[in-house]
């Protein structure tokens, strides 16, 4: 049992008449907020067989841009290994 306002409730019932507190705080701000939808629904408009033909050679062209383009190592690296290689071809 609990006391509440000099009144003994049990402790599994609660009173289910009783208005829930609101913060005055969020009365105040409650103008502020503005309400948002749970989900954006985005459709892309339908391309023709020509659009479609050139979207996919457009991202079959940055995917292979992406997988074979990297940054090349230093002018240092790169002569150390040509060093190495030769090395291991002449001896």
């Amino acid at each position: 049992m609990y006391y509440q306002n000099r009144e003994v409730f049990p402790m599994s019932k609660k009173n289910k008449n009783k208005p829930k507190k609101v913060s005055a705080k969020k009365e105040r701000y409650s103008k502020f907020h503005k309400e948002k939808p749970g989900t954006l629904d985005i459709k892309f408009p339908d391309l023709d067989d020509e659009q479609q033909k050139q979207k996919k050679e457009d991202e079959e062209k940055m995917e292979k841009f992406l997988r074979f383009n990297r940054n090349k190592p230093a002018s240092e690296i790169v002569e150390r290994r040509m060093k190495d290689k030769r090395s291991k071809i002449k001896g």
